[in-house]
């Protein structure tokens, strides 16, 4: 696997974090997540991942996890600005005993700027970005995607794509460096084609909804069909257009023309996709180059034959997992699926046995409250 060897801190968080962490892991890096005694499983993503519980308010702990830290080639860092310096485990402070250490600091705002110390959540990203202007029907306010496109696009992703960068770089000067991920430029740069593509001449100008790509249009939409299930439709390119017309059943003197009247011509295509089942339609434009796919389901996207040809997704009793991407032909990532995702602590004697502790002082910081471990029983 590409990461094999690389070891990673991921201090415990919420979406963002975990996520850069799981992508970490499933192409083959050993992480560990730093949770907070006491605290709440909140992380859907630690699957393949182990867990120690520490007090990082107290000496003993923050020493178990320098430690670490000295053994590491990662550290993720999702607290605010400030909060890991007032601890004395920042990157000053852990650089100077590993100047291999790759620390990645992930934020909403950022390390510095009149921003970087309020809190915040996708939307406020997104909206600070520019780029939830564009989301939303005509004459509706702006919809966020949900928190898809800060936490994961423009906060995890860009995370671990720096992390990357900073191995490769690493490869070439053996030392390590400081990561800064804020989450409203991370965002903004995923989203750079709809900055730099603003002049394109019949392509934006209008009001939001009111735009080829963002629903203005009756080729670029979703439709219902007779069933309530749904088709997509991106019919943008004249000879896709050609194709979905055709199909459509409509002949050369019915067509409905591509660049005239977008909200007559929608409600006409509505009225036709409503007579067929969504299983009608497939039936009628897979293979095509109509541009024409069904709208699934979460559960329904692991059963499409597509998908399961490509093994997309694999299935754990009732939950679809999306397998890792993209595909690597020679060092592919491996899905955690199957790996239980562990519970705060649930690992923390195991790694703290390979950090050369005996099991009297490990016995101690447990019975101390200095570490935790899942069930655990005092032999003192």
């Amino acid at each position: 696997m590409a990461l094999k060897g690389i070891k990673v801190l991921e201090l415990a968080g919420l979406a963002p974090g975990p996520f850069c962490g799981m992508v970490l892991a499933d192409f083959g890096a050993s992480v560990i997540r730093v949770d907070r005694i006491g605290a709440q499983t909140l992380d859907h993503l630690g699957h393949g991942k182990r867990s120690i519980a520490l007090n990082l308010k107290s000496e003993k702990g923050i020493n178990i996890f320098k430690k670490l830290s000295d053994q590491s080639d990662i550290v993720i860092d999702t607290y605010r600005r400030g909060v890991m310096e007032k601890l004395k485990i920042g990157p000053n402070e852990l650089m100077a005993t590993n100047k291999k250490l790759i620390y990645a600091r992930l934020s909403g705002y950022g390390q510095n700027g009149s921003y970087a110390d309020m809190a915040g959540h996708d939307i406020n990203y997104l909206g600070l970005s520019g780029l939830l202007s564009l989301f939303g029907r005509y004459n509706e306010k702006p919809t966020p995607p949900v928190n898809l496109a800060a936490d994961f696009g423009g906060g995890g992703l860009m995370c671990a794509f720096g992390i990357v960068l900073a191995l490769y770089e690493r490869t070439k000067n053996n030392v390590g460096q400081v990561i800064d991920a804020s989450m409203v430029e991370g965002t903004a740069y995923l989203g750079s084609w709809l900055f730099r593509s603003q002049k394109m001449q019949g392509l934006w100008g209008n009001p939001r909804g009111k735009n080829i790509l963002d629903t203005g249009s009756h080729f670029y939409d979703t439709y219902e069909t007779k069933d309530k299930l749904y088709m997509c439709v991106g019919a943008l390119e004249p000879q896709f257009y050609e194709i979905f017309m055709e199909k459509l059943g409509l002949s050369s003197e019915d067509e409905i023309p591509q660049y005239e009247s977008f909200e007559e011509n929608r409600r006409k295509i509505a009225e036709i996709f409503k007579k067929k089942t969504q299983a009608e339609w497939c039936a009628i434009f897979d293979g095509t180059d109509a541009c024409v796919t069904p709208m699934l389901s979460l559960k329904d996207a692991a059963s499409h034959s597509h998908n399961k040809q490509r093994q997309a997704f694999t299935i754990v009793e009732d939950d679809v997992i999306p397998n890792p991407a993209p595909r690597l032909s020679h060092t592919p990532g491996i899905s955690r699926a199957t790996c239980r995702n562990p519970q705060p602590g649930e690992d923390t004697v195991e790694i703290l046995t390979e950090l050369k502790l005996q099991s009297k002082e490990i016995d101690n910081l447990l019975s101390n409250g200095f570490a935790y471990q899942t069930n655990h029983a005092s032999k003192i």
